[in-house]
């Protein structure tokens, strides 16, 4: 954030901390210490949409941008940006999220790999890459003028994860433009071993289908969010009606066969392609798709069997 090429006169930081038992907060006091326009608040409920909130009503400047911590953000990241929103008139503004890893190794970089391809992560072009200038249904993070807060409201609090999506769906509905440019990027560091893949991409999952049953309105997602869902149904509800008729597990095995021919070609073809390890690239679809499918149809059975509570983070 410091070594943007925005002038510090008119940048102000606000770190929104959730209350850390590290030593975050001690880091923190060493860079207010020394530069007048960074400050902390406190994030007493601890989940990212109360954060957002927050640092919104507490910022002064005319335009608002979010930065996560699992990102690095390039120098003309803040410039770009807040140009960008009056170039194109912009409600919502953003950039390509290139994926990286921190240690690079046969399992990590196939991981990467599967986060940046559009097999893994659909059609998301925020992660694809893309040409030029283009609107879009979101964005990563975010650079919004204030009244845009004003005109569309602020974060939902009820959702611990998809509250960006949500937004950009919302702004999206009431006639708004989302833009995603080249000038810039930023670079998502992802996780690094599958435990922690599956961990997130189950929370992902989950939280498509509460995000639904929240808001009661099905356009806060894509259909990209609900593919995963489909493949692990098809893979469970035919083995259950082959207990009475049992010609509908092929339905699972075709499912599954047709799933692994086609990831297994992909995996091939990267592996060849860029030097990858093929049974880590596959493994990394697997993983990615049936944790985020798993937790949707978790989702799905906390919907039906008890209310889901709000506010829990995971």
């Amino acid at each position: 954030m410091l070594s943007q090429d925005y002038p510090k006169d008119d940048l102000e930081i606000i770190l929104v901390d959730g209350m850390s038992k590290d030593r975050t907060r001690e880091i923190v006091a060493t860079y207010t210490a020394k530069y007048p326009f960074i400050r902390m608040i406190d994030n007493p409920e601890r989940i990212a949409p109360c954060a957002m909130n927050r640092g919104i009503k507490e910022a002064k400047g005319d335009v608002i941008m979010r930065l996560d911590a699992h990102a690095t953000y390039e120098k003309n990241y803040f410039s770009s940006l807040a140009y960008g929103l009056n170039k194109y008139n912009a409600d919502n503004i953003g950039s390509v999220c290139r994926t990286d890893v921190l240690n690079k190794t046969p399992k990590t970089l196939a991981i990467k790999e599967v986060l940046s391809n559009r097999f893994g992560v659909g059609n998301s072009t925020f992660r694809t890459g893309i040409d030029g200038a283009q609107e879009v249904e979101t964005v990563p993070f975010g650079c919004w003028k204030r009244e845009v807060f004003e005109k569309y409201g602020y974060y939902d609090t009820r959702l611990v994860r998809n509250q960006d999506i949500e937004l950009n769906k919302r702004i999206i509905r009431g006639g708004g433009k989302i833009v995603i440019i080249p000038d810039t990027f930023c670079t998502y560091l992802a996780r690094e071993n599958y435990k922690a893949l599956a961990k997130n991409n189950f929370g992902n999952g989950k939280w498509n289908i509460l995000t639904v049953y929240f808001t009661k309105e099905i356009r806060s997602l894509s259909v990209r969010h609900f593919v995963p869902l489909i493949f692990v149904l098809s893979l469970i509800i035919p083995p259950l009606v082959g207990l009475f008729w049992w010609p509908a597990l092929f339905i699972s095995l075709l499912s599954l066969f047709s799933y692994l021919l086609v990831l297994g070609t992909i995996s091939a073809k990267l592996a060849i392609k860029k030097g990858l390890n093929f049974f880590y690239l596959l493994a990394s679809f697997i993983v990615l798709h049936v944790s985020y499918g798993w937790g949707s149809f978790v989702g799905i059975l906390s919907i039906l069997f008890h209310r889901p509570f709000v506010a829990k983070n995971n």
